[in-house]
């Protein structure tokens, strides 16, 4: 038999597999969609996180402040040495200048400040870091070797801030990995489980096809077959529902709760995500019939 001829016949095996046994099927097939829905959303979700997190480290923003009595030459030095080592941009604030910020912030309050006897906040230095000095680690390092001058009286990055963010961040992706494997497993169990009711149901056909000279490859290729139609139909549901629910129930939802912008999710549906659903459906229906394959199929 030609190649072509045991592709097809293969394919019409495990496609009228399905056909006699639709309802273990379709079990399995809306396990696997709603497994693989749930893996879009967490990536959704997790690709939401990373953009928040991009977001907050763009808007940090490092600041050296000098001891009192500290040198103009002091915070140049200071500024071009920080610019060097990051490759940002920073600049000096004189006493003067950091004094009409604080009036300015501080409105109809900050008129009494023209009265005082003399200038209290010293000269800083402030740094914009690029997107890859902007991490916590590289930050602290920074901010340590900052403190260690000795005209430098304190290093603010918002480390507070930005350490509960990235812990957030840590924390979802953990418990999303955690989740999704105990998923995964459960949905190779239901698709093995689905794959040994027709390989009971085929048995005697099974038995047939031994006695005539079937080989234990060509015996079992249907059932691996059928798997992989299982994966990827699983597969093209969830998209379609991922994208129903993108496409129209998180506007719906935003809406009702009051927020404008849901663009940033819309614009997550990109090609990627798709081809990830199907490499990922079919990996599962495969993985599922090999386990019932190796398992129940004595062959």
């Amino acid at each position: 038999m030609s190649v072509t001829a045991k592709t097809s016949y293969f394919a019409r095996a495990a496609l009228g597999g399905m056909w006699r046994s639709p309802f273990v099927h379709v079990v399995a097939v809306s396990t696997l969609a709603i497994t693989l829905v749930g893996f879009a959303l967490a990536r959704l979700a997790s690709g939401e996180v990373d953009q928040l997190v991009d977001t907050m480290s763009g808007e940090v923003e490092l600041t050296v402040y000098l001891k009192p009595g500290a040198e103009k030459d002091q915070a140049e030095q200071l500024r071009a040495a920080l610019e060097h080592h990051t490759s940002g941009l920073a600049k000096t604030v004189s006493p003067q200048e950091a004094l009409e910020r604080l009036e300015a912030q501080l409105g109809e309050q900050g008129k009494g400040l023209a009265s005082l006897p003399r200038n209290p906040l010293p000269w800083s230095v402030e740094v914009a870091l690029p997107p890859g000095a902007r991490d916590l680690p590289s930050l602290r390092a920074l901010a340590d070797r900052a403190r260690e001058l000795d005209f430098v009286e304190q290093v603010d990055f918002g480390e507070q801030a930005l350490e509960r963010l990235t812990a957030i961040a840590r924390g979802l992706k953990l418990a999303t990995l955690v989740a999704f494997a105990i998923v995964f497993l459960t949905t190779v169990v239901v698709v093995s489980a689905t794959l040994q009711l027709a390989i009971y149901a085929r048995r005697e056909e099974i038995e047939i096809q031994k006695l005539v000279g079937g080989t234990d490859r060509f015996v079992r290729a249907p059932f691996l077959i059928e798997g992989l139609l299982q994966g990827s139909t699983g597969a093209a549901v969830a998209s379609l529902l991922v994208w129903l629910f993108v496409r129209f129930g998180i506007p719906k939802v935003s809406a009702a709760l009051g927020f404008a912008d849901t663009g940033s999710f819309t614009g997550l549906l990109h090609p990627r995500l798709f081809g990830e659903l199907f490499a990922l459906g079919a990996g599962l229906g495969l993985a599922g019939s090999v386990v019932a394959v190796r398992r129940f199929l004595r062959v």
